[in-house]
């Protein structure tokens, strides 16, 4: 008999939403009309400035690898952009162009994790973090948050949880699941918390961009040496280029070159070129509008699944989703999620995915759909749950 596979690969789980999604694809194949609030993907094609970036590469061949780092032009646009919407100085010598957030996190995850040490993650959060901390024999030290704290990380919290083999804390603002972010005091107070403990402050930055009524702070405006991750995908429309970038302090700039060389070479070289089109004041605008569409999705949301019963304690600010107690409803998440997906159509991810701090109790909505669609959901929701309590 061969060996068994690997301990690192059996102990990374799936992502339960995925048994739905492809329960859904079974349903709309058989051809009943499946409203999908699972997936954290715009529902927006990719603005077309950036698609006609993306053909003039192509056609003028810019096909080969670029260097690890990334395009200079890139790097440049985006340090150019931290000076616009933040008024921080990055110099693009610290700025790595990535395969998606994925590949900022990897490097992050490889650079400053060893095996048995950890990072403190808020639970809930995004599965791929802990995941990917797994992946590189270190472990998330998960950290239960709820409303109180607006489901996010604290200095007080730092304090409380660090121990001998804490050697950083990975924040997200807004974060998935809930949509809340740090404020730029609260950055500042984790900061001086990680330091005091000679620890890293990584932050999941990818939403950045897609928040209502208030602007999101880069943890940059208040630490130099923090570790940034973020990403093509949300507010730029560009899942399926697989483009991020993560910033880093100068001196650890060496190493995760080394560390991209060998682990991917470098980003698309096509998706780079096409990337540069970002940040034209014609794509920004057509991004604008796109935010202002998010905002009146989640407005006419939240309020809706608050009257049918659901509790949403914090408002969120951020990103697309909203996360849900399903506590008034009783029975468990992911039974609750098939009942809707089974007689309604209506999709939607459990909360187990995200965590164990009362994930049974929540789910996440997406309001990645047009707002009729939106509309004709919590229709849906309304009957299902008369259904689910009968």
């Amino acid at each position: 008999m061969p060996q068994p596979y690997s301990a690192r690969s059996r102990a990374i789980e799936p992502f339960h939403v995925m048994a739905l999604l492809a329960r859904a694809n079974e349903l709309q194949a058989a051809g009943h009309d499946v409203i999908h609030l699972e997936i954290g993907e715009p529902d927006f094609t990719t603005a077309e400035p950036i698609i006609k970036a993306g053909q003039a590469a192509l056609a003028a061949g810019k096909t080969r690898y670029t260097a690890a780092r990334g395009l200079p032009e890139l790097r440049e646009a985006i340090s150019g952009f931290y000076a616009q919407r933040y008024g921080v100085n990055v110099d693009p010598g610290r700025i790595l162009i990535t395969p998606g957030g994925s590949g900022a996190l990897l490097l992050a995850a490889s650079l400053l994790v060893d095996p048995g040490k950890h990072w403190l993650l808020a639970d809930p959060g995004y599965p791929c973090n802990r995941h990917f901390l797994r992946l590189v024999e270190g472990a998330a030290q998960l950290v239960p948050v709820g409303p109180d704290v607006r489901y996010q990380l604290t200095a007080d919290l730092v304090a409380q949880h660090w121990n001998e083999d804490s050697v950083g804390a990975l924040v997200a603002s807004p974060a998935n699941p809930t949509g809340t972010l740090l404020h730029r005091d609260e950055l500042a107070a984790l900061s001086a918390s990680l330091k005091a403990r000679d620890g890293h402050l990584v932050v999941d930055e990818i939403y950045h961009g897609l928040t209502y009524g208030t602007d999101a702070s880069s943890v940059l405006e208040v630490d130099n040496d923090a570790f940034v991750l973020n990403s093509f995908s949300k507010y730029f429309g560009m899942t399926g280029w697989r483009l991020g970038w993560l910033v880093a302090p100068e001196a650890a700039v060496g190493d995760l070159e080394k560390l991209a060389q060998n682990l991917y070479i470098s980003a698309p070289s096509m998706a780079q070129s096409a990337a540069l089109a970002c940040f034209e004041p014609q794509t920004l605008e057509i991004l604008e509008q796109r935010r202002a569409e998010f905002a009146r999705r989640r407005d006419f949301l939240l309020p809706a699944l608050r009257e049918l019963g659901f509790t949403i304690a914090v408002e969120p600010e951020g990103a697309f989703y909203l996360y849900a107690d399903i506590s008034a409803f009783g029975g468990d998440a992911f039974a609750f999620c098939h009942h809707f997906l089974e007689t309604e159509h209506v999709a939607f991810t459990p909360g187990l995915d995200f965590g164990r701090y009362r994930a049974g109790h929540h789910v996440r909505f997406a309001y990645t759909q047009s707002l009729p669609r939106l509309q004709e959901a919590v229709e849906r929701i309304g009957r299902g749950l008369r259904s689910w309590q009968g």
